[in-house]
């Protein structure tokens, strides 16, 4: 007679990626501070894309970038407009 397991089969991990890319540079600069919505004011990535990058292949990198780059330009914008 043949056991048949109640537990889910294991899901393949996630690949990881190298933390560095010739393709996506990361754009930490070394400035890790996290606002009050979670981004780093240093590189404006959002806490979860940071946590996301070493497993993110490049084009998800380049959509974390762009993301980053979009919050960048909005907080040069509200900085402007306070002055």
């Amino acid at each position: 007679m043949t056991k048949v397991s109640a537990e889910a089969p294991a899901r393949p991990p996630k690949p990881l990626y190298s933390n560095v890319s010739p393709a996506v540079p990361s754009p930490c600069i070394s400035l890790c501070r996290l606002d009050e919505h979670k981004v780093c004011r240093g590189c404006m990535r959002h806490v979860e894309d940071i946590r996301e990058w070493r497993s993110a292949d490049d084009a998800r990198r380049r959509i974390i970038c762009e993301q980053a780059n979009q919050r960048r330009l909005l907080s040069e914008v509200g900085q402007r407009a306070v002055e």
